[in-house]
């Protein structure tokens, strides 16, 4: 990559205007050579206001004009998970490189969609598992692949909260894919399979709401010689929300709130422990945004961290656990 790459400016636009794409704006604006230059929501008053805050250039009433905009290079997709597949494709069908939100999309076949519009169209296309990208967590990665302290024998992860949404929220609404699964199992589901790869059979059980989404799910991985993954989400209890690793020679904890930037602790088999501070300074989306914007400048077109493959591991494991626990949307 030539200098001039590497310092190219790419200019970003927002689709989804809600807390999460506030918190993304709010990082984007501490990378380098990017800015957020569009944003677009259904209501022209809540797309001022955004753009207002974030500094950004336009702000669309409509997600068609954002995407017909020629001078936005990429557009990150925070609508809720059912329009994902559709907002995908209408950016990608303008050549605009997209960074979805995870869940890529409600389904494996929407999925494959997606990931063939991207390669019909060569434009770069990955889902935004933000996870994957944070030093403390590719840490834990390193330590995993090089076994350190041995091979996994034992992984629990969590994410639970007691949930104060209204019965009107997204989160409960079936026709926008709420459900606890699919809003927060997905990363304890993406901890194993990023460590241990695919399972050799899953077990689960959920309880449900009466919008008909779990609001809880419970879920087993089993792995050959033995290892097993003990996997929760729920939006009824508040968890310890940590992913432990339990190794031949030594335990690695992720501390609380796992998947955001947090501490990890090495607790010996003498039981001493050791907790390392990765020093974060930002919300912790700037990290899968400075691969984007990488990937953008190096004119690559799937990522090799998020890439296909995965994802489709990912969402096909959550549609195993769907279809197990009886979810269906």
């Amino acid at each position: 990559m030539t200098v001039q790459a590497s310092k190219k400016v790419i200019n970003w636009g927002i689709i989804g205007l809600g807390n999460i794409a506030n918190k993304f704006a709010q990082d984007l604006l501490t990378v380098k050579n990017c800015n957020l230059f569009a944003v677009a929501s259904r209501n022209q008053e809540n797309a001022n206001t955004f753009a207002s805050k974030y500094n950004a250039v336009k702000a669309y009433n409509n997600y068609e004009a954002l995407a017909k905009d020629p001078d936005i290079d990429a557009v990150y997709i925070a609508t809720p998970h059912v329009f994902h597949k559709a907002h995908t494709l209408l950016c990608l069908e303008h050549g605009i490189a997209v960074l979805c939100e995870k869940p890529f999309a409600m389904n494996t076949d929407e999925v494959d969609v997606m990931i063939a519009k991207a390669k019909e169209k060569n434009v770069l296309l990955m889902e935004a598992l933000w996870t994957y990208f944070l030093p403390h967590y590719q840490f834990v990665l390193k330590e995993l692949t090089n076994k350190t302290y041995g091979n996994i024998i034992k992984l629990e992860a969590d994410f639970g909260f007691k949930s104060n949404h209204s019965k009107s929220s997204r989160v409960w609404e079936k026709s926008l894919g709420g459900g606890s699964l699919l809003d927060i199992g997905i990363y304890p589901i993406f901890a194993a399979l990023s460590t241990l790869g695919k399972p050799k059979n899953i077990k689960a059980q959920a309880t449900f709401e009466t919008t008909e989404v779990d609001s809880s799910c419970s879920v087993e991985f089993n792995y050959n010689h033995g290892i097993t993954a003990f996997l929760k989400s729920s939006f009824l209890e508040n968890t310890p929300t940590e992913a432990i690793f339990y190794c031949e020679k030594g335990t690695i904890k992720i501390n609380t709130q796992f998947h955001c930037p947090t501490t990890v602790t090495i607790i010996s088999l003498d039981g001493k422990e050791n907790t390392i501070d990765f020093n974060y300074e930002t919300i912790g989306y700037s990290y899968e945004i400075i691969h984007f914007n990488n990937l953008l400048r190096e004119q690559k077109k799937e990522s090799d961290v998020m890439t296909f493959e995965f994802s489709k591991l990912l969402i096909q494991t959550l549609d195993t656990v769907r279809n197990s626990i009886g979810l269906h949307y």
